[in-house]
């Protein structure tokens, strides 16, 4: 499923126009990306958790010449999901 389809979706759901689901929709991605930019967590419960997770620093090899030399890659931080009890079921 991607954007579209979902918004079509959200739509039929909820009795909204595509617009207003999408607008809807957007909303709620971007109040999303606010936290997770703060380091927030967002939980939705029974649908799951969003987070931010660090990354540490590391050394991988190019999958092209593993016997090359390694190559660090920096830390970071990422975003990462958890799913919630009622999605596991599902």
């Amino acid at each position: 499923m991607n954007k579209t389809e979902l918004v079509a979706a959200i739509a039929e759901k909820a009795g909204l126009t595509k617009v207003d689901a999408k607008k809807a929709l957007d909303g709620a991605l971007d109040a999303i990306k606010e936290a997770l930019k703060k380091g927030d967590s967002v939980a939705l419960i029974g649908f799951g958790t969003f987070a931010v997770a660090e990354r540490k620093e590391r050394f991988g090899v190019n999958p092209r010449d593993p016997k090359g030399p390694k190559v660090k890659i920096a830390a970071k931080k990422a975003a990462k999901f958890k799913a919630g009890a009622e999605l596991k079921e599902l």
